[in-house]
């Protein structure tokens, strides 16, 4: 065995000039370098370059954007401004609608009156006995008395008649005149009194108002509507059918015209020649008319329309029989 006691060596000095000496005691040295004393702690947390709010250290903060003017183009002009006269006259429309409900409000009435939908009162089954004399329509000189018991009647209307026959001109109020003749009517003011009356489509070959419609339900008494004579009675035949009879009167202090009453049951005391009075000489009683046609005055009444219709011909017509 070789002794290798001898080969040991001594290690080699550091790469670096270090003394343990002096360079370990630095180490433990508290104040090996002169330097300023620290801060204290408070008077960092209340330092304001501390406490700014902080930036972006990248990207710088943004300023903000001017605001820019709404750009309108031709063609959103144009759309802005036909929705602006779409708007305008939807306006217009309700303001004419709503002042015409406030005119049909203040003036009453409308154009086509509404149908009387209340049921007949009692009273009308029980006889009436004469109407009081009431004049509802005049030709010339001759005024037309009412026929039939106020109490008893249902409307009263006019259309044209029979061929030959004369224009009456209705005495009262039309129910179911236009609106501006109505608003004329109340601006100007008009005086008219006595019934109130409809104008009737419809009808004969003489005028407008040539046939003056009474209502009232069938089997109601009907009474001379001048004074004078009778001078013809003639069956009223409709389709083949005898419904009643028409009924013609000289009138007194007239005797140019005759007036004819049709639609009536004669009775039996009545013949030609019997002297008739207004409102007082029963001449029969109203004939049903509703299984036979659509009588017009219906649309104006609570029933079937029944009534009883007068005339005025010139006498050159008058047909003695």
């Amino acid at each position: 065995m070789t002794d290798a006691t001898a080969r040991i060596r001594r290690p080699r000095p550091p790469a670096w000039d270090w003394s343990f000496d002096v360079d370990g005691a630095l180490a433990l040295d508290r104040d090996p370098w002169d330097e300023p004393a620290g801060r204290p702690r408070l008077h960092l947390l209340t330092d304001p370059r501390l406490n700014r709010p902080r930036q972006s250290a990248t990207v710088p903060p943004m300023s903000p954007q001017p605001a820019r003017g709404r750009r309108h183009h031709p063609r959103s002009r144009h759309l802005e401004r036909e929705r602006r006269l779409r708007r305008l006259a939807v306006l217009s429309a309700v303001i004419v609608v709503a002042a015409v409900v406030v005119l049909l409000t203040a003036f009453g009435g409308s154009a086509a009156p509404a149908q009387q939908t209340a049921p007949a009162s009692a009273s009308r089954l029980i006889p009436a006995g004469p109407p009081t004399l009431e004049a509802i329509a005049k030709i010339g000189a001759l005024h037309l008395q009412l026929p039939v018991s106020q109490a008893r009647v249902t409307a009263v209307g006019f259309q044209g008649g029979t061929e030959g026959a004369l224009a009456l001109d209705p005495i009262g109020t039309q129910a179911n005149q236009g609106l501006l003749r109505r608003l004329a009517r109340k601006l100007i003011g008009d005086s008219t009194s006595g019934p109130r009356w409809y104008q009737l489509p419809g009808g004969g070959l003489g005028p407008s108002t040539s046939a003056l419609d009474v209502g009232a339900p069938s089997g109601t008494d009907v009474f001379a509507p001048v004074d004078g004579s009778v001078v013809a009675i003639e069956p009223l035949v409709l389709d083949g059918a005898r419904l009643g009879s028409t009924i013609e009167i000289q009138p007194t202090g007239s005797a140019s015209l005759v007036v004819d009453v049709s639609h009536v049951r004669v009775d039996p005391a009545l013949y030609v020649g019997s002297p008739v009075s207004a409102g007082g000489t029963r001449l029969g009683s109203i004939v049903d008319f509703s299984h036979a046609e659509r009588q017009a005055l219906s649309q104006y009444t609570n029933d079937a329309g029944d009534h009883v219709v007068v005339e005025v011909h010139p006498s050159a017509s008058l047909s003695v029989g």
